[in-house]
């Protein structure tokens, strides 16, 4: 058996093929016990997500973890469940879809996106895996994660790389690692924000909460609470927000060690206690509505407030397939694509052909046929 995955009778005549590979976090097939424990046993083993000594951490996650967590996560996901199933998976399609129409009507060369969770169905590798079948020989990899994060990003850019070292002819790569700053993200998350608020009014404090991080990955060198809220603040003055009005804060925490401050489920009670009456919470680190969005913040937290005191609690939408996102999103992959692919990507579809005709001579030469 040959050690790199490729085809026998390779086509030489084929045009050169450019993907995009947007990806996620993941998400559980079903909301069950045994579905949410293959899920965290794959997302928890991450030695990027838990950087603990492999052999202490197996004998937690296995141990205890494992045996308590699925069943109370399942409950969780049950109730943001839809008749679609996942909104994490319904949404993230909806945005390759939307990104797919807007490159496709840019470039003249063909451009394929595809989706990829890093834990879960559809996995990174399946969707590199189309890419190699169509000999894919372009390939931009989009985390959908806006500020870095080693946990997220780097981990995406572990799982992209294992996959390709299986390939013969590696494709030219560009990673995205962030896109905090960016102002087409900017400008989407203002639009979302105004947008709710001119249906629904507005609160006397705004809070955007972004998920957390143990604070020793902060002190090791990770940019992501400082990203955090550089996001926020471009967000706040873009729309002359004044300080008073918002608030930076950081939620999903997890076991007992000391995370990134501070925590929001802390802000809010605080704020009910001190007479705040309305509150609106976004979370701009989160591309598309999930369980840490929908649960955690739009009804445990929900709770924490009003329970402390608070009389209105809204949560606004993340950007999920809002026109303005896909939009932004599509504006990144074109500034990296042109950037280092222009030329090749706006050849007119007679020059290409033209090239790969001067393939198949070279390959006919050498005996490989087409």
């Amino acid at each position: 058996m040959l050690p790199y995955k490729n085809p026998l009778n390779y086509r030489h005549s084929q045009l050169p093929r450019t993907g995009v590979l947007i990806t996620n976090l993941g998400t559980p097939d079903e909301p069950t016990t045994a579905a949410v424990r293959r899920y965290l046993a794959e997302f928890l083993a991450d030695p990027r997500v838990t950087e603990m000594p492999r052999w202490l951490w197996m004998l937690i996650l296995h141990g205890i973890i494992l045996r308590v967590r699925p069943r109370r996560s399942a409950l969780k996901y049950q109730k943001i469940w839809t008749t679609q199933g996942s909104p994490l998976l319904t949404i993230s399609q909806q945005q390759q879809a939307g990104i797919q129409e807007r490159l496709s009507a840019h470039f003249s060369q063909p451009v394929q996106v595809a989706l990829g969770m890093r834990y879960g169905q559809p996995s990174i590798a399946q969707a590199l895996e189309s890419f190699r079948a169509q000999s894919i020989q372009r390939l931009i990899v989009l985390p959908l994660y806006p500020q870095y994060a080693s946990a997220v990003t780097a981990s995406t850019f572990d799982a992209v790389t294992a996959e390709l070292t299986k390939w013969r002819w590696l494709p030219d790569l560009r990673f995205v690692t962030h896109y905090p700053d960016h102002p087409a993200y900017i400008q989407a998350l203002v639009a979302r924000i105004q947008g709710y608020w001119a249906a629904h009014g507005t609160p006397d404090k705004l809070l955007f909460s972004f998920h957390g991080m143990p604070q020793r990955f902060f002190t090791s060198g990770d940019p992501y609470f400082c990203e955090c809220h550089k996001t926020a603040r471009l967000v706040a003055e873009a729309m002359q927000l004044p300080a008073s009005q918002w608030s930076v804060c950081f939620q999903s925490r997890f076991g007992k060690e000391e995370w990134i401050k501070p925590y929001t489920d802390e802000v809010l009670q605080q704020l009910g206690r001190e007479g705040t009456r309305r509150v609106d919470v976004v979370c701009p680190g989160f591309s598309a509505d999930c369980l840490e969005t929908l649960e955690e913040i739009n009804q445990e937290n929900r709770e924490l407030f009003l329970h402390a005191g608070g009389k209105e609690f809204h949560y606004i939408p993340a950007l999920n397939a809002m026109p303005e996102h896909l939009d932004a999103l599509s504006t990144i992959l074109q500034e990296q694509m042109q950037g280092c692919w222009g030329n090749e990507l706006n050849q007119s579809l007679a020059d290409a052909r033209e090239i790969a005709g001067e393939r198949v001579e070279r390959a006919e030469k050498m005996g490989a046929g087409e």
